[in-house]
């Protein structure tokens, strides 16, 4: 209105306790801090293939979970500090009861493995008398206890493969997973309806658009995929490869270019093991915020600390271990 005075806010009293100034972390000190921490204590650090590209560059090893369930039983560390998720450290404990593991983020948790319980598992077993259980290593401790096998993505189909026929079996927790097994072995399985919440929204229409940006790109796509289904059956013949899969396929393709259909730190370990080829990730929001939880502050804090430390009953222990070990002989 004219001639009437603008309407001035009154002023704002600071509130210093929202204001919490820290000071930058020096990248370089942290890696300094990590190697002389790691001879102290006689670590190993064992990253996953999702992990935050730093974080998977200052590891011991990087791999898929059989590949890192692989390095944690033979490691001669007496400490393992595992950048991945919670399921993951509880293998290596489960594998090490003498060692000290370490999740330097226990808020690091799996999708996956929440849609599955013990008691899911041992209801199917009161259903299916002598039927046999197979799990996905992205599974608790105490679901692996009642597994008689465990398998990841890289040998579910040798696992499934290797079990007696006419003996029902359960496939948990991953549908997808289970979807393209039961396409491999012709096995009939019943199978527990859960799935990866990254995987599972990766959408056939994001795989079109990146062709569309890449014409004659190879796909590299990941069978815990919900689009893998719909992908196949317009693409017959298109192979799934696990994590450590797609290393192999990309070195002996004469392919220049792949598009990455799986979580986007993959890109980072192709990039590494596969140099002078372009790795494109199918979608930029393909990102677990679980895996992205593990950072190198985190990880320098855990070997100062000792801690958090993953551990896993004895009971539980002994029992989960055995599914384990067969999957281990399997390959």
């Amino acid at each position: 209105m004219t001639g009437t005075r603008p309407v001035v806010p009154p002023a704002q009293i600071p509130h210093r306790d929202l204001l919490q100034l820290q000071v930058l972390p020096d990248e370089n000190q942290i890696r300094a801090d990590i190697e002389r921490l790691r001879k102290e204590k006689n670590a190993v650090i064992l990253a996953h293939n999702y992990q935050r590209p730093e974080v998977q560059g200052i590891a011991d090893f990087v791999g898929d979970s059989l590949g890192l369930s692989r390095q944690a039983a033979k490691t001669d560390a007496e400490v393992i500090v595992f950048a991945g998720v919670h399921f993951m450290a509880e293998t290596a404990a489960i594998l090490n009861p003498q060692k000290v593991v370490l999740l330097p983020d226990l808020r690091a948790g799996c999708s996956l493995a929440d849609t599955l319980t013990a008691q899911g598992v041992r209801d199917w077993k009161a259903r299916n008398p002598g039927g046999l259980v197979v799990t996905y290593v992205n599974t608790t401790a105490d679901v692996k206890a009642e597994s008689d096998y465990c398998c990841t993505s890289g040998n579910a189909v040798q696992v499934v493969q290797s079990l007696p026929e006419d003996t029902p079996v359960l496939f948990a927790p991953d549908r997808f997973l289970a979807a393209h097994v039961i396409r491999e072995t012709g096995r009939q399985m019943d199978v527990w309806d859960g799935a990866c919440h990254v995987h599972e929204a990766i959408r056939p229409e994001d795989i079109q658009g990146q062709q569309a940006a890449y014409p004659g790109a190879e796909l590299l796509i990941h069978p815990e995929c919900g689009c893998s289904t719909r992908v196949l059956s317009a693409i017959p013949g298109l192979q799934l490869y696990s994590t450590e899969g797609m290393i192999h396929r990309a070195q002996a393709s004469d392919a220049q270019t792949f598009i990455v259909v799986t979580e986007t730190g993959m890109v980072t370990r192709l990039e590494k093991d596969v140099p002078g080829k372009t790795f494109v990730p199918v979608s930029r929001t393909a990102c677990c915020e679980y895996m992205k939880m593990i950072t190198l502050e985190n990880i320098r804090d855990s070997l100062q600390n000792l801690q958090p430390r993953v551990t896993v009953p004895g009971a539980i222990r002994e029992r989960a271990l055995v599914p384990i070990e067969r999957m281990l002989a399997i390959g």
